[in-house]
């Protein structure tokens, strides 16, 4: 039987799905970004000896802390917070993926993930980014991240061009970027089809390797862009991949990290494993594999705090 070809509405709706799809994306990582933010703020309050609704609104109220509609809080609308099923999840005795605690360390024995999970995580992260290569492909094509570039590339010393890892470089938008400037770029990445996509878009070498398994050359890059990936490594391997990190830079070298931040949680989220890391942990861990912050900020720039989804750190080699 031969397959009906879409009618010319549906062939014009398509683009508008997808679209439409994308915000409503962006859209749930804005409030989930607000929930995680409340709940750093409610656990704060609550760690200083706050404890009923009435206390945790007049706190918001003066830390300027405003609802997502911009009004201030009641105890009735901080209680109805605290019972929402977004709040239970970020809690820190909720039960939505492991908690880290202080230091990098993870929940230990009970939460520790076995080799045959390590394994089953790397394939759906994997296989997340294989189905939705040329999605993620078109979505992220035009985003501007020159401030990260930016960060990279001024915390090198030395005079350029610089050899440079993009480590979980999908398509190859930043790798052909770098490459224009003269750089010796490399990438690497776990999805064979981004590194299919890379390869051809820009020109330079990729290596198709897992970061939970990763080889690398020792002392060889002068800087290392980790524009949204790292978050995808469980805590548990994460001082393992830092250290490997560390040795393939040369001394001095430099790690450029942007990750989605959050009140220490971890699991499979969206098909993906992911860790959402408050500032705190995320310098325990990497000072614990020897690097040295330069510098750190958050995405994107100029929104209110709760907004800005995304935490960037230069790191240099001790």
């Amino acid at each position: 039987m031969e397959s009906r070809r879409p009618t010319l509405g549906a062939r014009l709706a398509h683009p508008f799905r997808k679209t439409e799809q994308k915000r409503m994306a962006h859209r749930r990582q804005e409030i989930e970004a607000f929930v995680r933010h409340l709940v750093v703020e409610v656990e704060a309050a609550e760690a200083a000896g706050m404890s009923a609704p009435q206390a945790i609104a007049d706190h918001f109220n003066a830390k300027g802390v405003t609802t997502r509609k911009g009004r201030r809080w009641t105890g009735t609308t901080v209680a109805k917070f605290l019972s929402s099923s977004g709040a239970k999840r970020y809690r820190s005795g909720g039960e939505a993926g492991r908690m880290v605690k202080p230091k990098g360390n993870p929940d230990k024995p009970s939460n520790a993930l076995e080799k045959a999970h390590l394994r089953r995580i790397s394939e759906i992260t994997i296989g997340h980014y294989d189905r939705a290569a040329e999605d993620y492909c078109d979505g992220t094509r035009n985003h501007d991240v020159s401030q990260n570039y930016d960060a990279l590339l001024e915390a090198i010393e030395g005079e350029p061009p610089y050899a440079i890892l993009d480590l979980g470089c999908g398509p190859g938008r930043d790798l052909r970027y770098f490459r224009s400037l003269g750089h010796d770029a490399t990438g690497l990445d776990g999805s064979m089809e981004l590194v299919t996509m890379a390869r051809r878009y820009s020109g330079c070498d990729v290596l198709h390797q897992n970061f939970l398994a990763m080889n690398l050359p020792v002392n060889h890059f002068d800087g290392i862009f980790a524009n949204a990936s790292l978050f995808h490594v469980p805590s548990q391997e994460l001082p393992r991949v830092l250290a490997e990190l560390v040795e393939s830079l040369k001394p001095r070298g430099v790690l450029f990290c942007s990750n989605p931040r959050g009140n220490n949680e971890e699991g499979v989220s969206g098909d993906r494993y992911s860790c959402f890391f408050d500032l705190t942990t995320w310098r325990d861990f990497v000072t614990a594999a020897g690097f040295m912050e330069v510098r750190h900020y958050y995405r994107p720039s100029g929104l209110p705090r709760y907004k800005q989804l995304w935490l960037a750190t230069v790191l240099r080699k001790g």
